[in-house]
């Protein structure tokens, strides 16, 4: 691990406003910009309004198209997020009595979005009335057009940036479309999706129509939600904690409560991050190895019975999944090593290229090298046309991906045939033959930013105080989620004497330390032999953690969690 810059998180509201918690949880607060303890209320009711752009539109063509029972067809994406907003689509359309089925592109044959060919492919196959895309469509000028001349209308809902005209679609759903005043521009695809719902079964049931109970459905939003990564803002926040509690209370998806079974996880103990680290990973895996209609049909599928086969069948691709990543991840370094490539002597991004790379897995690669060396990553693999190739690209904070390929874009027109995506995350493809010369552009533009990104900085809420080494704290913050993206979990650091030390299976390590007032408590620090450099020789360490529990027969204690560890 690159030794970081460790620097506590900044206050972004004041703690003073956030009546009716302890200072210690108010000061949390604050630093995530939380404005007041209204936000610690995350009810359905205090949802944003649904005041987007192209969204009454969107309302009026659906309405007609189930009250004159045209053919519907959802246009997805093949990530999780693709495949929760297709299946929220299909389920509730169909509660409201549509026709209507899906359609999501082979990634290794059409690509992302809907393209001409994927306009052709729903013609043929389903001859719609209507096409809905869904987490996907704000850059398909031209598969838009295709799909009219097709004499089908088309309605896009995306959630992805865009600084361009939107497709002339008849109605466009998106946030972060141009000149949308909708407040969060944090929705994902799905969540998306669910506004569009929501207010088109207000819509009917105000005109005494047959409605669905959207809310009903919200264990896929927060799972499309929290696997995609969103920034989990006020409304978020209340999207996801809802979706949660539906899971917990087994008020879900047959094929969630699979998945959740096979992965040996209590419904009832279930946290949002386990949406992201055990869902997400096996819905995400048929998209990335096979067909995403396994992960679709998952969440599809009526009762337990019919989804746990499919649940399994995730399961083992996402076992393949992690067996293709080690490999690929490992050839990267090789190759890094080979360029002479490492922590101290690392190019501002990392742009790897290799033609049998798996194209399924490149941008969970692409995020690991990210994630080792700090550094924008793009990873590509070769298309099947043998002219391109794609790549998938992860980014650090302070750098926005997307603008960056899009700088390079506008720069050089014939360096980047297709791109999209978001700050931390984008997709691109480009030719083979141009790879050698976008990579030194790619390089040099980085390059060219203040040096100081390239710092890693890991950024704590400071000192947990004395009284606060307890269970009770534990559960306090437990409370307080969900955390994930731009709402972290609290992370602690502190300088600790050591009492005593172990290791567990030579990888692990775990250590005894004493508090100043006397008190024990243990921390573990994960793979630490890979890690981090311990000294058994010193008797003080300093520690960067997550305050947990840890249950060991019947007895529950106080475990930190080590993320750092410097000596």
């Amino acid at each position: 691990m690159l030794k970081p810059l460790i620097q506590q998180r900044p206050f972004l509201t004041r703690p003073e406003n956030i009546q009716g918690v302890s200072p210690f949880i108010a000061q949390l607060l604050a630093r995530r910009g939380v404005q007041s303890e209204l936000e610690l209320e995350l009810k359905l009711k205090h949802l944003l309004a649904p005041n987007m752009k192209g969204l009454q539109d969107a309302i009026q063509i659906i309405d007609q198209a189930i009250d004159e029972n045209k053919k519907i067809v959802i246009v997805g994406d093949y990530d999780a997020d693709g495949a929760t907003s297709t299946a929220l689509m299909v389920l509730v359309l169909g509660e409201m009595g549509a026709d209507v089925d899906y359609l999501v592109p082979d990634r290794f044959k059409y690509g992302y979005g809907l393209t001409p060919k994927i306009a052709d492919l729903a013609f043929v196959s389903y001859q719609p009335d209507l096409l809905i895309t869904v987490d996907n469509g704000i850059s398909s000028h031209a598969g838009v057009e295709q799909a009219q001349a097709h004499g089908m209308q088309v309605i896009i809902t995306d959630h992805h940036l865009t600084t361009k005209a939107t497709p002339s679609a008849q109605a466009v759903v998106n946030p972060n479309q141009l000149g949308c005043e909708f407040p969060s521009k944090a929705l994902a695809g799905v969540g998306v999706a669910f506004y569009l719902l929501a207010n088109l079964s207000s819509h009917r049931r105000q005109l005494g129509k047959t409605i669905a109970k959207v809310a009903d459905y919200l264990d896929l939003v927060a799972l499309g939600t929290y696997a995609d990564v969103a920034s989990l803002d006020y409304n978020n926040r209340i999207l996801v904690n809802a979706g949660v509690k539906r899971i917990q209370q087994n008020q879900c998806r047959a094929g969630i409560s699979a998945l959740l079974e096979i992965a040996n996880r209590e419904p009832a103990q279930l946290k949002a991050q386990d949406l992201g680290f055990v869902i997400g990973p096996r819905i995400n895996a048929a998209g990335r190895m096979e067909t995403m209609d396994i992960g679709i049909e998952c969440l599809l599928a009526p009762d337990i019975q019919s989804a746990y086969p499919l649940a399994q069948q995730l399961d083992q691709l996402n076992t393949e999944r992690r067996q293709v990543e080690i490999q690929m991840k490992q050839e990267a370094l090789a190759e890094l090593t080979r360029l002479k490539l490492d922590q101290t002597s690392m190019a501002a991004a990392l742009v790897l290229f290799e033609p049998h790379w798996h194209q399924g897995v490149i941008g969970i690669v692409a995020g690991r090298l990210k994630e080792q060396f700090h550094r924008p990553s793009i990873v590509f693999a070769a298309d099947d046309d043998g002219i391109h190739i794609k790549g998938s690209a992860r980014s650090i904070d302070g750098i926005h991906i997307r603008d960056a390929i899009e700088h390079i874009a506008e720069q050089y027109p014939h360096l980047v045939s297709h791109f999209g995506g978001h700050a931390a995350a984008a997709g691109l493809t480009i030719q083979k033959q141009h790879f050698n010369l976008f990579k030194q552009v790619f390089e040099q533009f980085i390059a060219s930013m203040d040096t100081s990104l390239f710092n890693e900085i890991l950024w704590t809420d400071g000192e947990l105080p004395l009284s606060a080494f307890q269970i009770e704290t534990v559960d306090e913050l437990q409370n307080l989620t969900p955390w994930g993206q731009k709402f972290p979990s609290p992370i602690f650091e502190g300088i600790f004497k050591i009492v005593d030390y172990r290791w567990l299976k030579e990888i692990h390590l775990k250590l005894r330390l004493v508090l100043e007032n006397g008190q024990i408590v243990e921390a573990i620090a994960f793979n630490a032999h890979e890690k981090f450099e311990f000294n058994s020789m010193q008797d003080h360490v300093r520690l960067i953690y997550e305050l947990g529990k840890n249950e060991f027969n019947g007895k529950v204690s106080v475990q930190l969690r080590v993320i750092y560890l410097e000596q």
